[in-house]
């Protein structure tokens, strides 16, 4: 594990280190409730919780449950203040590395999500997502 900072009062990792997720895999496993497709077991018996509701991981701090032993991590951090994902730009730290995506896009102007009605483009899904409601 990186070597943890204190920037403003937020905790972030000196170097950044970023996995590569192979694109194109097969995804042989697939849920006979919805049909999704994953490329390992693990993943699906993961996805299955979401239509079963099971929470097998609990915080050991609050009680909180989670499906995934990956949300619970996530989840401990919040108790410890713990933000490993660090701005290369402005060095403030996040719990989660898709935070971070999101914030780097203050700096690069990035507006991914485009509106087929009315053809603005927003920072995040979700913003579009409200947006589409509205039209």
């Amino acid at each position: 594990r990186a070597p943890l900072s204190k920037e403003g009062g937020r905790r972030c990792s000196q170097s950044s280190e970023l996995v590569e997720k192979p694109h194109g895999r097969e995804k042989p496993h697939k849920c006979l409730e919805c049909g999704k497709g994953f490329s390992q077991s693990l993943k699906l018996t993961e996805h299955q919780r979401v239509h079963s509701g099971e929470k097998p991981y609990k915080c050991s701090e609050c009680g909180k449950r989670f499906q995934t032993s990956s949300s619970l991590l996530v989840h401990q951090r919040s108790h410890k203040e713990e933000r490993p994902f660090c701005c290369p730009d402005c060095r403030k730290g996040f719990q989660q590395n898709s935070k971070l995506t999101i914030h780097q896009r203050i700096h690069t102007g990035e507006r991914p999500y485009k509106c087929g009605e009315c053809g603005k483009s927003f920072s995040q899904s979700s913003i579009l997502t409200k947006r589409q409601r509205r039209h």
